[in-house]
């Protein structure tokens, strides 16, 4: 079957067949390939029948005005401009960690491979750049803003594009700890066989469901809380307004109205009065999904500021002081210009690094501002502060402050204390308090809620303040080195069934107790017992890799799937070489620093271990199978 992708190219090629540039034969790459040893999109860039109508420099002076330090470099020819401007488009303006880039020389083109996240937006930055750059040729206007806005949203709808999820992905590259998605499962792989760990933004499958269910049970939660004697505000469940009434009656105004089964803050109204009670209990009703029984926590309001207090593997690590969205005035302009003037300000760009959110308008804004005798049309005095709604709602353009080190010791003890209970990498606590630099025994201090899924983006990037590292926080509860990711990789270029079951054998005769995968062109095995083969070889790897009870892995990559299809994963413990091709030597580049290369050519033969280089002739009785397998045992 023909892909989507490849159709959209074909009319794409043929509709540009009159462009000064010429984009074709566009292939995506997994992972290490002949052109990067990351995963990349590699395509072909020709000067159709001249060069174009405008000099290079007219080219470098107009994008740079974009991203002005390009006009600082010197391109050898328009391919490389391209390239370049590629490579930075497709950081997409929010840092994406995409820097890696290479381009090779032919008589009639130049060979151009851009290293990628998300193969889809990557095309799209292709296009995109192929677009800007014949509009320069035609000395036309270019839309680009509008075209980077529309990769942005392309890349943030993607598996990748999640803050959560991109800073740990970002920081596992960082750390060289692989990672791949796993899209059966709808799952993010950290680690290869049975050093991996599986997981959906901050929740991981060493994490108890139990716990985590726990957690969406606000009520349930409250309760255990208070059990445990933790400082949480009084309250109960209403199951219809009338109830909730009767609640808040009961427990004094003003009170804080949230949905039983809930997050985000979606449907959360703080410091409700009388006449604001109706609306919000139908806000918090509203946000209750279909399939959940309609439970409205009504609880006793307190005055304070609010913080989230973040614990990974049962550690306090960060402290977030969540302010509610406002602005501020000028004089001239209304509450609503303002808020589309804010809206538009770098900081609110809504991507997946940008460290506000967009200030949303909605009934609620509107209630809270009728109750300050204001609404979106009124003008507000220069200076004037104006918040704009009762909750902190980050998704809803609050801002976030780091506050991690002004924490009460006896908080981060309250925090560690509630953590210890729950069998969970991550946990939130939301706590309001008038200062978090006091002691909650002091009193103006309760619990809010807990949440076993809690975002981390705030603490990384917070809108003020020092970033917290809390993607290498949780990296580090799974993995203290690289090593704690990685199973031992040997990597042939040819090898047959025979030979493989044979090496199979050498492995499970000095340990029997491990789990081997294998693959080459015509077989799978787990140890001596031969599996489906998947018509695609790097699935056949993935396969093997993501099977969490595997000690060491073997695999066959020869030239015709390392041009088609580059590699699954990078780096190799072994190499064995036999009659090497000139792309089949690309496997001696993804190696650590310690790893063995043994290199067959013609009788020769070379090992490379620890730095040191040996060389001899292969005797006529001794087969080359011998002299891996005893070098392999030197390995492992």
């Amino acid at each position: 079957m023909i892909s989507q992708d490849t159709i959209t190219d074909a009319l794409r090629i043929n509709a540009r067949n009159t462009d000064a540039f010429d984009i074709f034969n566009i292939r995506h790459y997994i992972g290490s390939n002949p052109y990067l040893d990351t995963a990349a999109l590699v395509f072909d860039c020709a000067l159709t029948g001249h060069l174009p109508s405008r000099p290079l420099n007219d080219y470098v002076e107009i994008v740079s005005d974009r991203y002005p330090h390009l006009r600082d470099q010197t391109y050898e020819s328009y391919a490389h401009l391209f390239a370049q401007t590629v490579s930075e488009v497709g950081k997409l303006d929010i840092g994406l960690h995409l820097n890696r880039w290479s381009l090779k020389t032919y008589p009639e083109f130049a060979r151009i491979a851009i290293q990628t996240l998300h193969a889809r937006t990557t095309r799209l930055v292709i296009y995109c750049v192929w677009d800007w750059f014949e509009a320069i040729t035609q000395q036309q206007d270019f839309p680009f803003e509008a075209q980077l806005k529309e990769l942005q949203d392309s890349f943030t709808q993607s598996v990748y594009g999640g803050p959560t999820v991109y800073a740990l992905l970002r920081t596992a590259y960082n750390k060289n700890i692989p990672t791949f998605y796993l899209w059966d499962e709808g799952l993010m792989q950290y680690g290869y066989g049975k050093k991996q760990i599986r997981g959906v933004a901050t929740t991981f499958n060493c994490d108890s469901h139990l716990d985590s269910d726990f957690t969406t049970r606000k009520d349930d939660c409250k309760t255990f809380l208070n059990t445990l004697g933790f400082p949480v505000p009084k309250g109960d469940i209403a199951f219809t307004l009338e109830e909730a009434k009767g609640i808040a009656r009961k427990i004094g105004y003003p009170v804080a109205v949230k949905p039983v089964a809930g997050h985000k803050g979606i449907g959360v109204t703080a410091d409700v009065n009388a006449e604001e009670l109706s609306f919000a209990f139908d806000s918090a009703i509203a946000s209750i999904p279909e399939n959940e029984t309609k439970e409205v926590i009504i609880e006793k309001s307190i005055s304070g500021v609010d913080f989230r207090l973040l614990c990974v593997n049962g550690r306090f690590v960060a402290a977030t002081e969540r302010r509610p969205a406002s602005v501020v005035g000028n004089g001239k302009s209304t509450i609503a210009e303002l808020i589309e003037s804010e809206n538009q300000t770098r900081a609110r760009k809504d991507t997946p690094t940008s460290p506000l959110g967009k200030i949303k308008c909605d009934e609620a804004m509107e209630i809270y501002l009728k109750e300050q005798k204001l609404s979106l049309d009124s003008v507000i005095e220069s200076g004037q502060t104006i918040y704009l709604r009762k909750v902190a709602n980050l998704s809803a353009g609050g801002l976030s402050v780091d506050a991690t080190s002004i924490v009460h010791p006896d908080n981060i003890i309250l925090a560690q204390d509630i953590a210890q209970h729950f069998q969970l990498t991550c946990l939130g606590i939301d706590v309001i308090a008038r200062n978090i630099n006091k002691s909650w025994k002091d009193g103006d201090f309760g619990i809010l809620e807990i949440n076993s899924a809690p975002g981390i983006f705030m603490h990384l990037n917070p809108a003020v303040g020092e970033s917290v590292d809390v993607p290498a926080y949780i990296l580090n509860t799974f993995f203290k080195s690289v090593q704690d990711a990685r199973i031992p990789i040997i990597t042939f270029n040819k090898i047959s069934v025979q030979e493989l079951q044979e090496t199979i054998d050498h492995i499970l005769w000095q340990h029997p107790d491990w789990t081997i995968g294998a693959v080459c062109r015509d077989a799978v095995f787990i140890n001596r017992s031969e599996k489906f083969i998947h018509k695609d070889y790097n699935t056949n790897v993935q396969n093997l890799l993501r099977n969490p009870r595997l000690d060491l892995l073997i695999t066959e990559y020869r030239e015709d799937v390392l041009e088609s299809e580059g590699m699954f994963y990078k780096g190799s413990n072994m190499v064995v070489l036999d009659h090497p091709t000139e792309t089949e030597m690309m496997l001696t580049r993804d190696i650590f620093e310690n790893s063995t290369v043994v290199v067959k050519q013609e009788e020769n033969i070379s090992i490379r271990r620890q730095g040191l280089l040996e060389n001899y002739r292969l005797g006529s009785t001794e087969p080359f199978t011998r002299v891996y397998l005893k070098e392999i045992g030197t390995i492992l």
